[in-house]
């Protein structure tokens, strides 16, 4: 029986008589909020509610990641881009570090205050300064600077209970698409992808990251198939060679990148066919009901990977929490000036 299962997006700020009776369908293992289902943190503590109330099994996720990629906003602290840290680490190694790690727990540590298990965070991308929809959403510009604070920021996540999940493997700052709306393609070797863009992946994997989020970028030097397709990318050399146990989720297969493979019930089955264990099918409702309809064909069940990324048990450190909210706020006011 095939371990793989689906993240439902929701509608609204509380769920629907239809979301509750599909919260309760075995093809479900998780749920991914959007900025359309958190008007503020009190609200999403009782949308979190309803969930587990619904399914208490199910993984609650969230992209939170901050700059311009974060969902909650109302009622949190608001997160600086992570690429703010850059300056600093080129001028004290040590200090931007213990920054960093302080900004992994503040994200985490409001998340998990309000029962959500994971933010698909952080970026180990590398901006080359090629792709808007990465640029400060990455560490840094180089392998050495996006491996050392991207480590230091899943310490940080650890530290308030959640577990780390790295993306996008095996690497989306080189190409200049979006894959939200166009194919892309990088025609870098593997040589090349692996002492680059691979090395911080295969850093956080040697330090025990336990999820592992794929891009839907095409390599055609490696493979004819996007990463998330492909059975060289996830069993050859992130499994065989990287030595990587966790989770992998695919990238939202919506998105305009994942077309290539055809209808969903096909992305469906190349995904899952090259490892994919969570399927991501978002802001679009039929879709997601076609890739339950695959999975249910398939006789899919997520296993005992998925229960692994609930949120683990923490206690509320008051003062550092405080004190990476001060340094929040002033990394913010120190890129906006």
């Amino acid at each position: 029986m095939p371990d793989a299962s689906l993240f439902l997006d929701l509608e609204g700020t509380s769920l629907t008589v239809e979301e509750e009776q599909l919260l309760v369908q075995p093809e479900i293992s998780g749920v991914i909020l959007f900025a359309r289902n958190t008007e503020n943190a009190e609200q999403v503590s009782q949308l979190t509610a309803q969930i587990r109330a619904c399914n208490p099994q199910l993984v609650i996720s969230i992209d939170q990641e901050g700059g311009r990629v974060q969902r909650l906003r109302q009622g949190v602290t608001r997160l600086p881009a992570v690429q703010t840290l850059l300056p600093g680490f080129r001028r004290s190694p040590d200090v931007a570090l213990a920054e960093a790690s302080q900004l992994g727990y503040l994200m985490a540590a409001e998340l998990r205050q309000l029962d959500v298990d994971i933010s698909f965070a952080p970026v180990l991308d590398i901006d080359y300064g090629h792709n808007e929809i990465i640029a400060d959403r990455a560490f840094g510009d180089d392998v050495a600077s996006v491996t050392a604070l991207s480590g230091a920021y899943i310490r940080g996540m650890a530290d308030a209970g959640m577990v780390a999940t790295g993306k996008h493997f095996p690497g989306h700052g080189w190409v200049s698409a979006d894959t939200h709306l166009a194919d892309a393609i990088d025609e870098r070797d593997l040589e090349t992808l692996l002492h680059k863009d691979i090395a911080p992946f295969k850093s956080a994997i040697e330090n025990g990251l336990e999820a592992m989020m794929l891009a839907h970028v095409l390599y055609p030097s490696c493979d004819d198939q996007p990463a998330g397709y492909s059975q060289f990318w996830l069993n050859k050399i992130l499994r065989r060679q990287l030595d990587f146990h966790g989770v992998i989720f695919s990238d939202d297969l919506s998105m305009k990148a994942a077309h290539c493979a055809g209808d969903y019930q096909a992305r469906s089955a190349l995904a899952v066919d090259a490892g994919c264990q969570v399927l991501l099918c978002c802001n679009d409702r039929q879709g997601s009901l076609e890739v339950m309809e695959y999975l249910r064909n398939l006789g899919a069940r997520p296993g005992i990977a998925v229960a692994g990324l609930r949120g683990r048990d923490w206690t509320i450190d008051v003062d550092r929490l405080g004190q990476a909210r001060l340094l929040a706020d002033r990394l913010l006011e120190a890129s906006s000036g």
